[in-house]
């Protein structure tokens, strides 16, 4: 069991209230859509493994916004890491995670 969480200006994040950001339970990474001015600030990655009862903070990421409106060359794709196959018991939930990037 690794589960992982970001800190955002030494404040945990709450991403289950915002429809913008999303942390992935699967690569620990954070998705943010429509960057706007309050999102900049300060970012730690926490990665907390439950079986050994420990918690490691990554360093912190500065996010800044461009003053010259350019994001770079960003074509669309659909980011998709499901593994080969995927088992589920009868009756269980499974979490598929799947992200459309792009301008």
């Amino acid at each position: 069991g690794l589960s992982y969480a970001w800190i955002f200006n030494n404040n945990t994040l709450s991403v289950q209230e915002d429809s913008r950001r999303f942390v992935s339970q699967e690569t620990g990474n954070l998705y943010i859509a429509k960057v706007e001015p309050t999102d900049v600030g300060s970012y730690t990655c926490v990665v907390t493994n439950s079986k050994a009862g420990r918690s490691v903070r990554g360093p912190p990421t500065p996010l800044t916004l461009r003053s010259d409106g350019v994001m770079g060359e960003y074509e669309p794709k659909i980011e998709v890491r499901f593994p080969e196959t995927t088992y589920a018991a009868k009756g269980s939930s499974v979490k598929l995670e799947c992200f459309a990037l792009g301008k």
